[in-house]
């Protein structure tokens, strides 16, 4: 039998769930009860999401599929509301209590539709020889909170769509300070806490970020390429002829051992994946900017921003593929004071949002539902964030439901996958705040003939420029 102790955690487990499931509802502005059933359908369906029509079939969804494309099309979200939701919930944090964000772009393929506008060539990995491609196609990049070790579970905190003519580097720091202001506002982070740590993967223009950043409390960690330079801080100008003082130091070549200085820090350690791991750090570095690029209309003389790197040298790396060297920028200069050995554990925890981008897909549907609008996409990327937040929630209530070829996992250990196969039986004790779908006939269908023009087709945006303002998944106005 079940202790006391272990009743009072499921009451208070299934209250949240219960709660955050009624805060969900209020956020459906327009068709929310078919939106609702929708979400409810995902997460009650017998093996991956393959399609919307076959949601409709699900028990809980107790309406047509025609009014599951219409809640779409026409529905409503606030987005705004769902978003503070998500950042009011628990949110996995490290041993020493550090709330660690993690930031990468998933991409929506649709390659072959013409009549939808604002697609990008989004990156893709080719699975045959390793060469990244492009496809056409709708990238949101997603925020999440990351835990303290090796889990399936992150928490999903925001998603953003980039556009055409935006500039992902201001959408990304933009993202940061609104999600900044709403962990604020749920206590999430307060005055005097540790500031809040930003993981990236390779593709972000983290030395801009952080000069973007430059006031905020935050502190950013990324991967950069190898073949970079640094410089190191300038001393005096040498000699008694008067001018101008130097600005750049000595050379750091990330590529070069023969041009890097003592480590400020060292650490050494056996990993039980990757064998010895040695990590070394350097602080006040910073890069050469140029007149080009992002920073091409900057006002004033370039900055120098200083940060400090890190290299990470493994043993050996799974599937016995050969190491390669990996260098690390994080915004703190302070290279005494940033701790090398809990960094590079950091960055490791960030591939788990990689594992959470596949479950999305592969089970939850993320990429199925082949939708016209990009607004249509936003709605469903955001049914999918709330689906995947009740799950998180149903973990102290779900069973072990395992086939029989499965290994046993204990109640602390159980991934998305496993909750989501008993969520049917948690739903039968939650009830849904859905109202009853009312009586109704089949309407009088298509008159015959062609009621209507092609839909005009829309070129897939090739260049990337700045906007005034980013474009915002769900930044529609309420009706």
């Amino acid at each position: 039998m079940d202790s006391l102790q272990d009743r009072a955690a499921r009451v208070e487990a299934l209250t949240a769930l219960s709660r955050f499931r009624r805060e969900f509802y209020a956020c459906l502005t327009l068709r929310a009860d078919t939106l609702f059933e929708l979400t409810d359908a995902v997460l009650c369906a017998q093996g991956p999401v393959t399609s919307l029509p076959e949601l409709s079939l699900v028990e809980v969804h107790r309406r047509g599929h025609g009014a599951m494309y219409d809640a779409l099309a026409q529905g409503h979200i606030n987005v705004s509301r769902l978003r503070m939701a998500l950042a009011g919930l628990e949110l996995p944090r490290g041993a020493d209590r550090q709330l660690s964000v993690a930031l990468d772009v998933t991409p929506g393929p649709r390659p072959d539709a013409e009549c939808s506008p604002e697609r990008l060539h989004c990156h893709r990995p080719c699975r045959c020889d390793g060469v990244r491609q492009t496809i056409p196609g709708w990238p949101y990049q997603i925020a999440a909170a990351l835990g303290g070790g090796r889990s399936s579970w992150i928490g999903p905190l925001d998603a953003v769509r980039i556009g055409p003519d935006d500039d992902p580097t201001e959408v990304t720091a933009a993202q940061i300070r609104d999600l900044l202001a709403r962990l604020r506002e749920a206590g999430q982070w307060r005055e005097g806490d540790p500031p809040v740590l930003f993981v990236f993967d390779s593709g972000y223009d983290i030395v801009r970020l952080t000069w973007l950043l430059r006031e905020e409390p935050v502190r950013l960690l990324g991967r950069i390429r190898s073949d970079r330079v640094m410089h190191a801080p300038a001393g005096r100008r040498k000699g008694p002829w008067p001018g101008r003082q130097p600005r750049h130091g000595e050379q750091f070549r990330l590529a070069d051992p023969a041009t890097h200085p003592a480590p400020a820090q060292e650490s050494t350690g056996v990993h039980d994946r990757f064998g010895q791991v040695t990590a070394r750090c350097w602080g006040r570095l910073h890069p050469k900017l140029d007149r080009r690029g992002s920073w091409a209309d900057h006002q004033g003389e370039l900055p120098l921003v200083e940060g400090t790197l890190v290299h990470l040298a493994v043993e050996y790396l799974p599937g016995g593929r050969d190491p390669k060297p990996l260098w690390l920028w994080h915004s703190d200069p302070d290279a005494a004071a940033c701790g090398v050995d809990r960094l590079w554990r950091i960055f490791l925890r960030r591939f788990d949002i990689e594992h959470t981008f596949r479950f999305f897909k592969q089970s939850l549907g993320l990429t199925r539902p082949r939708l016209r609008t990009p607004e249509q996409a936003d709605r469903w990327v955001w049914l999918i964030l709330a689906a995947y937040a009740q799950l998180r929630l149903a973990r102290p209530l779900a069973q072990d439901l395992r086939r029989p070829w499965e290994k046993p996992l204990t109640p602390d250990r159980l991934t998305p996958g496993r909750v989501r196969r008993g969520f049917p039986r948690i739903r039968r004790t939650l009830g849904t705040p859905a109202s009853t779908p009312k009586a109704s006939h089949p309407g009088p269908g298509r008159p015959k003939g062609r009621t209507s023009t092609p839909a005009p087709r829309h070129p897939v945006g090739k260049k990337q420029r700045k906007a005034d303002m980013p474009r915002r998944v769900g930044a529609e106005q309420q009706p």
